[in-house]
């Protein structure tokens, strides 16, 4: 159904290194690895069937526990429309008790709506990405070929903001398409 990848530490691994902890719910040991160095990140997909049969309103919500005297701190979903996700692990933070027992990565289907909201640095990422590839598809439509090059008229940002501007205007919502 999913698996993930600890860039740097580890190769692929699937739903059968995760032990069910619910019916819905995995968690995965990373004391069970042999990892170097604790990672900073992990890559956690879906594979295509399990994206394919995920219900209507339910994604696969990714946690990460630095510790086991600490809470699972929500990370981010997966789900048809987001298949695959480069989520940074926090570590066990300030707390003045020090961290105890082994981190944990944890992934449970839930309904979307029920969600926290992703952390802000994540969530603006993904906006920036978004509005990005918007202005980049935007300046195809203009551009033409130069060896090689992108050629785009001068004026090329301003036509581009101001027509965001105005869909925007005439459509609250679309900012929000912005946001996964």
């Amino acid at each position: 159904m999913f698996g993930v990848v600890f860039p740097d530490h580890s190769f692929p691994l699937d739903a059968t290194a995760f032990a069910q902890v619910a019916p819905n719910s995995w968690a995965l040991d990373l004391s069970t690895l042999s990892l170097a160095a604790a990672p900073r990140s992990a890559v956690v997909f879906l594979l295509p069937a399990a994206a394919a049969a995920l219900p209507p309103g339910k994604v696969v919500a990714v946690y990460f526990q630095p510790a086991a005297n600490r809470p699972f701190a929500f990370l981010g979903a997966l789900g048809p429309g987001r298949p695959s996700a480069s989520l940074p692990l926090p570590e066990a933070g300030d707390d003045p008790e020090p961290p105890v027992g082994p981190a944990k990565l944890g992934v449970a289907v839930e309904d979307a709506a029920a969600l926290p909201p992703p952390p802000d640095g994540q969530r603006a990422e993904r906006v920036a990405l978004r509005v990005g590839e918007n202005l980049f598809n935007f300046m195809q439509s203009f551009c033409g070929a130069d060896g090689g090059k992108l050629v785009v008229p001068t004026d090329i940002l301003d036509r581009w903001f101001r027509k965001f501007q105005e869909r925007a205007k005439k459509d609250p919502a679309y900012l929000k398409t912005f946001d996964f």
